[in-house]
């Protein structure tokens, strides 16, 4: 067994650093005031290096790692805003946005300017379409904004709620968030808790009423509208 009072050394940006064996390199530059990007990341949630915002050069690998699920190493130098470090993660961020509608993603937007992302580079690429899911009167689901972080998944399944409401379809490209079986929320066995939306970085994920209001429902239809999906029948063949 390991010793639980091991410490490693280590360089981060010039700045000597001592932390905790296993200590994440997001973590370890957090704890000296260094702030590295993350999308996919959530304290919440279980970190799987998905997006690839965070990523950091450690000793000039041949790979850049991911902050958020590297561990730190000692005696190692680590660059968290180095000319290629800065080149991959505009690259992510301009690929994304070509891909995603990010208009409700005010943090994403925020990185894509500090980053001088070019909005305009790949013209041609598809972009993600779904249609919005109004099935239940608390919130709605627009997969077009969704940039498949898996928050939501992970926060329904072992990272909090046990619900297990929330998967994957499709593959590739064609990957979106769903309930299994893709039936109607109402007929999954998701109980409405909202934790999913509370850690959605995107506008995939909105409460009914906001959704409603944007569209420019009158108090009065957001009320009947929820009103009547109270009233219908749970169904769990999606019909």
């Amino acid at each position: 067994m390991g010793d639980e009072n091991a410490t490693v050394t280590l360089m981060i940006d010039g700045h000597e650093v001592t932390v905790p064996e296993g200590t994440t390199i997001l973590d370890a530059a957090k704890s000296i005031g260094i702030d590295i990007p993350v999308i996919c990341y959530h304290e919440a949630t279980t970190a799987n290096g998905l997006c690839r915002v965070c990523v950091v050069d450690v000793d000039e690998g041949r790979l850049l790692q991911p902050a958020c699920v590297a561990t730190c190493q000692d005696g190692t130098q680590v660059s968290t805003r180095s000319a290629r470090v800065e080149h991959s993660r505009r690259t992510i961020l301009e690929m994304l946005h070509s891909a995603v509608d990010l208009g409700q993603a005010p943090e994403i937007q925020s990185l894509l300017d500090e980053y001088q992302a070019d909005r305009e580079r790949f013209p041609g690429a598809e972009r993600r379409t779904a249609p919005v899911r109004d099935d239940n009167p608390f919130y709605v689901r627009d997969y077009s904004q969704c940039v498949l972080c898996w928050r939501c998944v992970q926060v329904c399944a072992e990272d909090a709620q046990y619900t297990f409401a929330l998967t994957f379809s499709e593959r590739g490209f064609h990957t979106q968030i769903s309930t299994a079986f893709d039936v109607p929320l109402p007929g999954s066995s998701c109980v409405f808790c909202g934790q999913c939306v509370g850690v959605c970085p995107t506008g995939a994920l909105k409460p009914k009423i906001e959704w409603g209001l944007e569209q420019g429902w009158s108090w009065d239809q957001i009320r009947e509208g929820t009103r009547r999906e109270r009233k219908a029948p749970r169904r769990a063949n999606g019909d």
